[in-house]
């Protein structure tokens, strides 16, 4: 099981178990939002145009599908896809309370799966903060690229570096942007630091960071916002 794998399963098992709607449910300062009040809303509402008749969409981690089900209300054309199959569980039966068709599909982009044809509009709702590894963000920025129609867009809401962050017991690496957290030695990518164990756990950019990052992949930055710049929209290079 990669380093990103067991955190997402015990969440989502949590979350089907409890009756939750989302993974902020399972943090108190975020909680009681809500399923139709996902963390991304606002970016997608800006981003996207109201009506999505006859556009293509491919969100990777989905969740429990707030988004994808906000989108599909909106008339688009959805495909999303997580690698829990607890989540797509949550997510299809929220969509069918709706009475909205969204194609659920249990699949990890970091391991090539995604959309069968290229889409108007790929969507990251705060899932690519949790793929750490390079080559893991490189599966997932070129999967990106690869799924997007050449005059299509890259919606990318993220967590960013923040200088005033605690992160507690965890460990911030200033020059990789990685988040280190105490694991035991058998975990996914766990490294010996200090004399303690500790395995990858978040990537906080800081702006500059990302932008590079996704313009080495093929994406170029048509503008970048939020607070900490976590709110991202490309299009396709080449």
């Amino acid at each position: 099981m990669k380093y990103y794998e067991r955190e997402h399963v015990d969440a989502y098992a949590r979350i089907r178990a409890e009756g939750l709607d989302q993974w902020n449910d399972l943090h108190d300062e975020d909680s009681a939002r809500g399923y139709d009040r996902f963390a991304a809303r606002h970016a997608l509402e800006r981003e996207l145009p109201g009506q999505g008749a006859g556009r293509t969409v491919f969100e990777y981690g989905c969740g429990t599908g707030g988004a994808a089900c906000f989108m599909a209300s909106r008339g688009y054309s959805v495909h999303a896809m997580d690698l829990v199959p607890d989540a797509i569980h949550i997510a299809r039966e929220r969509a069918a309370s709706r009475g909205l068709e969204v194609e659920f599909e249990v699949g990890d982009i970091c391991r090539g799966a995604g959309p069968r044809h290229p889409v108007d509009y790929v969507v990251d709702c705060f899932c690519l903060q949790s793929i750490v590894a390079d080559e893991d963000r490189a599966a997932v920025l070129n999967g990106v690229h690869r799924s997007l129609k050449p005059d299509g867009i890259f919606v990318l809401t993220t967590a960013m570096f923040e200088p005033a962050r605690d992160y507690g017991a965890d460990w911030y690496d200033p020059d990789t942007g990685i988040v280190w957290t105490h694991s035991s030695r058998g975990t996914g990518g766990a490294r010996l630091l200090g004399g303690t164990w500790f395995a990858p756990i978040r990537r906080h950019l800081r702006p500059a960071d990302l932008r590079r990052e996704l313009e080495m992949h093929g994406l170029a930055v048509i503008a970048q916002s939020g607070e900490f710049g976590g709110e991202v929209v490309c299009t396709r290079l080449g």
